[in-house]
């Protein structure tokens, strides 16, 4: 049975085991994580002013809600301060930054059902993150910017951790999305063509919310089936997300068990080494890749973007 955490006395190693486990940890805001919302919520004001970004669709079009998110959301993900805090929210809990990689954080949004929940704003329908390459030692930091509440968060569907769910993931390759879609999310306003890993049979019992305030943070393992609950509220629901990995666990294919995905490529290019901004290790990568590179671009990202973020 898996349990729900709030603020535990545990030490990384023991987070970790109990992340693998299926267990779901809730941490309070701290210093940076706060800093960190209060960073995103400027940036929404700026953009959508002067307008409050949470009624933003009472105001304007899909479309222009849209364009903005297009570039509002890239800025967000590469601002300098987004690589400062990651890190300073990890040493506030205890994380070794030597050992402790991220990938860059992204600002979600989850608007009224009917106005925008696609492209630049998908709901995300019932999912695993390792049905979309992601390592089985995927770890996952989410905090809401504003405060949430059930009709507007995110899900979960613990029975399922160590439950096989029938599923396509077999159609997804990091690799080909990269090349072939991640670039036109913005173009998808009024549907969603794209295809993507979804499951196949419907899902039973319940469904569970968990409701930190802004800067508090659901941390999770990447293997647990969550979704965005379609939004209900008629307020926009802004949040922060960003994935780590432990690279001593990564190197010894230590994680949550593979229950269901068939899924090729990996995201493990995708991290940064949080005391100096280093990729992963290739021998490392190369544990949790496939021979499915060849069809589209590898992409890296570089600390060289928080350099040009600062200047652009």
């Amino acid at each position: 049975m898996a349990s729900v955490h709030v603020d535990p006395a545990m030490t990384d190693a023991e987070r970790r085991e109990a992340l693998y486990a299926g267990d779901i940890i809730i941490l309070s805001p701290t210093p940076a994580s706060a800093e960190m919302t209060r960073l995103a919520q400027q940036m929404l004001a700026e953009v959508f002013a002067p307008h409050d970004p949470r009624t933003i669709h009472r105001h304007l079009s899909a479309e222009d809600v849209a364009a903005v998110l297009a570039k509002v959301k890239p800025r967000f993900i590469h601002h300098p301060d987004c690589k400062r805090l990651i890190p300073a929210i990890m040493a506030e809990h205890g994380v070794d930054l030597d050992s402790l990689y991220f990938d860059v954080p992204r600002l979600r949004s989850a608007y009224p059902s009917d106005f925008l929940s696609s492209g630049i704003a998908y709901a995300f329908h019932p999912h695993r993150d390792t049905w979309y390459s992601a390592p089985m030692c995927q770890l996952n930091w989410w905090m809401p910017v504003f405060p949430i509440e059930a009709g507007n968060a995110m899900a979960f569907y613990p029975q399922y951790f160590d439950r096989p769910v029938a599923n396509n993931s077999e159609i997804y390759n990091y690799y080909d999305w990269n090349t072939r879609n991640r670039a036109s999310a913005a173009l998808h306003v009024k549907s969603d063509t794209r295809e993507q890993p979804k499951p196949q049979q419907a899902l039973e019992g319940p469904r569970l919310c968990y409701l930190p305030p802004p800067g508090g943070i659901i941390l999770f393992a990447g293997a647990q089936l969550h979704e965005t609950v379609p939004n209900a509220t008629g307020v926009a629901r802004y949040s922060i997300d960003f994935r780590t990995i432990d690279i001593g666990d990564a190197a010894m294919n230590r994680g949550a068990p593979n229950v269901d995905s068939r899924c090729t490529g990996t995201t493990m290019r995708d991290y940064l080494r949080a005391s100096d901004l280093s990729p992963v290790p290739e021998d490392v990568i190369l544990l949790h890749d496939d021979d499915t590179a060849g069809r589209g671009d590898v992409l890296r990202y570089r600390p060289a973007l928080v350099a040009e973020a600062a200047v652009s």
